[in-house]
């Protein structure tokens, strides 16, 4: 035969061929995003983009039923409490094992004044400003912090983003504090960036005391520390300092769920982001939601957006692109084998 011969051992074209597949990676060598990049996604995406939905929301609900600023930060600490069921199922303690739970309070107490004086801020101050001040100091404070006290340092790519998002706050903040007026007004508006400046701090101190907890049941304990913090500090004083309003139509009672819903998943996506990623980059990351209130808005609100708000979020956009690309890698998965 003629196909026994080694010169004549032929592959049998009468039979047809398997289809041809892809060669696929080995185990050990399949690809999986880092934690840094898991982090980054998951403070943009589920941070920053629905916080960016709060201002205006909050906005609409003051609108339509004049809603004092310390009413809805209850409102919205009350959709944190229900996570006290979730704790006590797993059978974990409400305020946290006793080595921690000192500074589990006090990240409820640094994010309750944060927000406080964010709300305080948004009443004299431009609600984008105001938002946009706390971003940018909660940003510089996050990375001078962490290159202090845990000697955490930053790539040059890093620091390049950092310095084109709080550039490109600077352009959407500079017109408005270039235009404060003399006297007791200007004096109201100076103290309503102290305010949102104060706020960012209190918000970066706050990231950094949460990436010291470390017990099982820590983002569930935090969410509900800081409602319980939250409410035991507004009821007394949406009482003592403003007239508690009950609202009566549905587009308020809908805009203050939105904004406790969307407030929540924010708080919950930020505070696992934190513990993925550089905390200054976290920060960094959440200026979307900047760029998110001025759309909602131009488009929603129907008010006026400068051309420097549009040129700065630009340059927000583009340093938040130069962060997550510079961080968007790979690791490969290795086997053990025994």
């Amino acid at each position: 035969q003629a196909g026994s011969h080694p010169y004549f051992n032929l592959p049998d074209f009468t039979q047809p061929s398997p289809p041809s597949t892809p060669p696929s990676l080995p185990s050990n060598q399949r690809c999986r995003l880092s934690d840094a990049t898991k982090g980054l996604l998951v403070a943009l995406l589920g941070g920053g983009l629905p916080a960016g939905f709060v201002g205006p929301f909050s906005r609409m609900a003051y609108q339509a039923s004049h809603l004092p600023s310390l009413e809805l930060l209850m409102c919205r600490c009350l959709f944190h409490l229900p996570i006290a069921l979730l704790l006590k199922l797993r059978g974990d303690p409400l305020l946290g094992p006793p080595d921690a739970r000192g500074r589990a309070c006090l990240h409820a107490v640094l994010n309750v004044l944060s927000i406080g004086c964010a709300y305080s801020a948004v009443q004299v101050v431009p609600v984008g400003n105001a938002a946009t001040v706390r971003k940018g100091s909660s940003t510089v404070c996050s990375a001078l912090l962490a290159l202090c006290l845990e000697s955490q340092g930053l790539s040059g790519y890093d620091w390049c983003g950092l310095l084109g998002s709080t550039v490109g706050l600077i352009i959407i903040v500079g017109p408005g504090l270039g235009t404060l007026q003399e006297g007791t007004t200007g004096l109201y508006t100076a103290l309503g960036y102290v305010l949102a400046f104060l706020g960012g701090m209190a918000l970066s101190l706050g990231l950094l005391v949460y990436r010291s907890l470390h017990f099982p049941s820590c983002l569930p304990t935090v969410a509900f520390l800081f409602g319980l913090v939250g409410l035991l500090g507004s009821v007394p004083g949406v009482f003592v300092l403003q007239t508690p309003v009950l609202p009566n139509d549905p587009l308020s009672w809908s805009c203050v769920g939105a904004v406790g819903i969307l407030a929540l998943v924010s708080f919950v996506c930020v505070s696992y982001a934190v513990t993925k990623a550089h905390p200054a980059l976290v920060c960094a990351v959440l200026h979307s939601e900047v760029v998110v209130a001025l759309m909602l808005q131009y488009y929603v609100l129907y008010e006026a957006v400068a051309p420097s708000d549009i040129m700065g979020a630009g340059v927000v956009l583009g340093s938040i692109a130069i962060i997550t690309a510079q961080n968007f890698s790979c690791k490969s998965e290795t086997k053990l084998e025994s």
